[in-house]
């Protein structure tokens, strides 16, 4: 099959497109021939070093992916040849603690697709039966593939770990990126107002379009102010930061007493002066989180299919042309999601 995958680490030098040996299928897995993955940072972090991921090279790249259903157990209920379907990217144990609890996003074994095994750039993949979801009625292959991870991701950050309500305020920074986008549609489908910041007006503007209350320019105005003067001195109920360091004294300062800042991404870096003085007088709460459960994927699906929520797609390049998307993630400059089609 062609797929995409690094044979070692440092530039786009070390991402190659050609052939590499189809999955076996084993009983109760599901074969599924990819017909649209997304790019996601760590497309780039495996790329780049990989350091602290477990994984043999050379590895296929790719963390989500939609595709149809090549082969499954003939006693599969849910499942069936040539069904359109969306993958969840978190290969759980079953049997740990948190597993045996319904936390497999929290599993000391879990197996990501294009970290610890082959990823999604390639024809087909083969996985359990349980990671393996109908698709949404009218949804491309490039909007299912971009829930797997992002909307996933936004989704748990939003509703299981800052309990989210209707009648709070939420803060996103690096509005344009895939996480960040996903929360602000799911906020607003929720109900809650909503504030972005970006460095770039284009894309504020686009965010305002889409639904935000305010917008924010981080490279002309104080972030922190400005969200104090939006919301009469209070701060906001809840920030969504995957940004890490470059933000984490404006989210610090933001936020209302007793409120939460849910982190899941440090792209600027991962040591930002913790501020354990306002942390405790404040009472405020910093909220890890990493993708989200396979009930949490579930309940995404119904309420994007209920809701109207798709995911925007930046661009879509062939998958000889991932070099280029590579380099457009990298760059920073895109707008949702970038999108790779696979050769049928």
């Amino acid at each position: 099959m062609k797929a995409a995958y690094i044979t070692g680490h440092g530039g786009n030098e070390v991402v190659v497109v050609g052939e590499r040996p189809m999955p076996q299928r084993r009983a109760g897995e599901v074969l599924v021939r990819i017909r649209a993955a997304t790019l996601n940072r760590v497309d780039l972090y495996m790329r780049d070093s990989g350091a602290g991921i477990t994984h043999r090279l050379p590895q296929v790249m790719g963390l989500d992916g939609a595709g149809v259903v090549e082969e499954v157990d003939t006693d599969e209920p849910l499942l069936h040849p040539g069904q359109r379907v969306l993958l969840h990217p978190g290969i759980s144990c079953g049997r740990c603690e948190f597993c045996a609890r319904g936390e497999g996003v929290l599993c000391t074994g879990i197996g990501y697709l294009g970290e610890h095994r082959d990823g999604t750039l390639a024809q087909y993949v083969a996985l359990p039966a349980r990671n393996v979801f109908p698709m949404p009625e009218g949804f491309s292959f490039e909007e299912a593939a971009a829930l797997g991870v992002n909307h996933l991701t936004a989704w748990r950050m939003l509703f299981n770990r800052a309990q989210l309500k209707p009648w709070e305020t939420v803060l996103i920074f690096g509005i344009g990126g895939g996480v960040s986008l996903a929360a602000l549609q799911l906020a607003k489908w929720a109900g809650a107002r909503t504030i972005v910041t970006s460095r770039e007006d284009a894309k504020l503007e686009r965010a305002l379009a889409l639904g935000a209350d305010h917008a924010i320019n981080g490279a002309r105005e104080d972030v922190a102010k400005a969200v104090l003067g939006l919301t009469h001195g209070r701060g906001v109920d809840v920030v969504i930061e995957n940004v890490g360091a470059a933000v984490w004294a404006s989210a610090m300062k933001s936020v209302v007493r007793g409120g939460r800042i849910v982190t899941c991404g440090a792209t600027s870096g991962d040591q930002p002066p913790a501020d354990l003085r306002r942390i405790f007088i404040r009472q405020l709460q910093i909220l890890g989180s990493t993708l989200g459960d396979l009930h949490e994927m579930a309940d995404l699906l119904q309420a994007v299919q209920r809701g109207g929520i798709r995911p925007v797609i930046d661009s879509t390049w062939a998958l000889d042309e991932v070099h280029g998307a590579l380099s457009r993630l990298e760059a920073g400059t895109q707008f949702g999601k970038v999108a790779i089609t696979l050769p049928d």
